[in-house]
């Protein structure tokens, strides 16, 4: 690759074609990487939670926030503020595992504050209950939203602390559906 052009996908928009590690930072041009997400993919909310439980659990949160930005863009206008803050919480795992420690704990909060309107009592969280009761689907989709929330503040504490270290992301990743891993 000719470095001094810019990577462009086919349809000619600019899309960088460095392999990227389980992170998702760049590697040099013709390194090993892992494979990207694909962008754009369309899935059910149960498909978007499993794949992106899956890539936790493979300590790739910036992969699986490409699974929950999908679901953001895709989504129900209702709720895109779901995916959107499950999105930030796996960006913010990604920077607490990269070192980051305010970038992290940043993402952390601002992903659980964003879910908080779908806890239990939420107006938002009742209208999305009428709709998944409908289509047989379970509250924010079987979201465990109180338990996330509590992760993500307990971690960005953490990786805020003095000495903190960056975290190991599959050991840290959240349970989405609460349970054990």
């Amino acid at each position: 690759m000719d470095e001094t052009r810019r990577d462009r996908d086919t349809e000619g928009r600019a899309h960088n074609a460095r392999p990227r590690d389980g992170l998702g930072r760049p590697l040099p041009y013709g390194s090993p990487g892992v494979e990207r997400q694909p962008e754009g993919v369309v899935r059910s909310p149960q498909e978007t939670v499993r794949e992106a439980q899956r890539l936790l659990d493979a300590g790739m949160p910036f992969h699986a926030h490409e699974v929950f930005e999908d679901a953001w863009k895709s989504g129900p206008v209702a709720e895109r503020e779901l995916w959107r803050g499950l999105a930030q919480l796996a960006v913010g795992l990604t920077h607490a595992a990269r070192g980051n420690v305010t970038g992290g704990a940043r993402l952390l909060r601002r992903g659980a504050a964003a879910l908080t309107e779908f806890m239990e009592g939420s107006d938002v969280l009742e209208s999305v209950e009428s709709r998944d009761s409908a289509d047989g689907g379970a509250p924010a989709h079987g979201i465990d939203v109180g338990a996330l929330t509590g992760w993500a503040r307990e971690l960005a504490g953490r990786v805020e602390g003095p000495g903190a270290e960056p975290v190991d992301a599959a050991a840290e990743a959240p349970r989405l559906r609460g349970g054990s891993r």
